[in-house]
């Protein structure tokens, strides 16, 4: 889980314009799709948390007070390790950012295909790592952090250009949370009911859970195995439309 998000993360940006053609709406709509990766983002945190030394991948705030942690001593944390995951989460993103000033005009579908495609790729190269060598080993713990954070990265940077209202971000729930307290009837009313974020609470939740149990009970490899799998699946299928 990532309870140690802070609100500190920025409001939706605004919403583009849309390119693409009918193409664009064949397969599996946005919303979904967002779901599970959300879900996926909350088990590989697990894997990255619970195996590597107390280190996010994927929750970039709750690497930032990590870090502090870290740095004034406390005992459990690595330096090194996070700052490592923090690097190549911004070389992820800014990679990310490239594609989609190139791309991104062209169809919502191929730009989220492509960087759902390479994702697969990253993860599946971090899950054979682990399977191939021991779990404490200095290289498998870089190499794994080094490729999921890079993918968590790229995955951010392209699912802010799509901009699906309410989850424009599938690593953290800080600011979903805040908007449900908010918008709800006991707050300001514009928007007492949201199941858009509502699901995307209770899909890091449930992927949390289950990355746990697998990194508990099983080993780092089978995790990263289902998350890429998973990234896979969606890349042959995801579509461009909410």
């Amino acid at each position: 889980m990532t309870g140690t998000e802070h609100p500190t993360e920025p409001t939706e940006p605004p919403r583009e314009p849309r390119a693409g053609g009918p193409h664009d709406a064949r397969g599996l709509r946005l919303v979904p799709a967002l779901l599970a990766l959300t879900a996926l983002s909350g088990l590989i945190d697990a894997v990255t948390y619970l195996g590597l030394g107390h280190v996010f991948t994927a929750n970039m705030t709750g690497n930032v007070v990590v870090l502090g942690f870290a740095a004034a001593g406390a005992p459990g944390f690595s330096v090194p390790h996070t700052v490592a995951s923090i690097a190549c989460f911004l070389a992820g993103a800014t990679a990310g950012g490239r594609v989609t000033r190139h791309r991104g005009a062209r169809s919502r579908r191929s730009l989220a295909r492509m960087t759902l495609g390479v994702e697969a790729l990253l993860l599946a190269g971090a899950a054979a790592m682990a399977a191939a060598t021991a779990d404490d080993a200095p290289a498998t713990v870089y190499t794994i952090i080094a490729l999921t954070a890079f993918a968590m990265g790229l995955r951010n940077a392209t699912v802010r250009k799509l901009a699906v209202r309410g989850l424009t971000t599938t690593t953290v729930v800080t600011m979903t949370l805040t908007g449900l307290a908010a918008d709800s009837w006991a707050g300001d009313g514009t928007r007492p009911r949201s199941p858009r974020r509502t699901a995307a609470v209770t899909a890091m939740f449930a992927g949390a859970v289950l990355g746990a149990f697998l990194v508990l009970h099983h080993d780092l490899a089978l995790p990263l195995l289902l998350a890429a799998a998973t990234s896979a699946v969606l890349a042959f299928t995801v579509s461009g439309r909410d």
